[in-house]
């Protein structure tokens, strides 16, 4: 079965975690990795497993560029990767065509 692998790290990214799966239309399952511990400045890495999606893929595309707008205007510090077979996609500069490309992979 395919699935798209993500990874946050920075400031908060369990709570950013929980709300990327709680908003989105994203099914799958996140992590604290293992090892990883708070630093001082709150720094933190989760990684995760997207199964399915609930909706189209460019209606979820675009939700998760939402997300990710909208929690950059925290003044969070963070990173967001999502990974499916050869495709990488940061989502500093991502678009949602980006986006809408690692989700199809869901599909195929």
């Amino acid at each position: 079965m395919p699935e798209v692998k993500l990874s946050l790290e920075g400031e908060d990214v369990d709570l950013a975690a929980a709300q990327l799966f709680e908003t989105t239309g994203l099914q799958g399952n996140w992590e604290v990795a293992k090892g990883s511990i708070p630093t001082k400045e709150g720094t933190l890495a989760v990684i995760g497993t997207v199964i399915g999606i609930v909706g189209g893929t460019v209606a979820v595309a675009e939700q998760i560029r939402k997300w990710y707008q909208e929690y950059k205007k925290s003044k969070k510090k963070f990173d967001v990767v999502l990974v499916a077979g050869d495709v990488r996609v940061v989502l500093e500069n991502a678009t949602i065509e980006d986006i809408r490309a690692v989700l199809e992979e869901l599909e195929s």
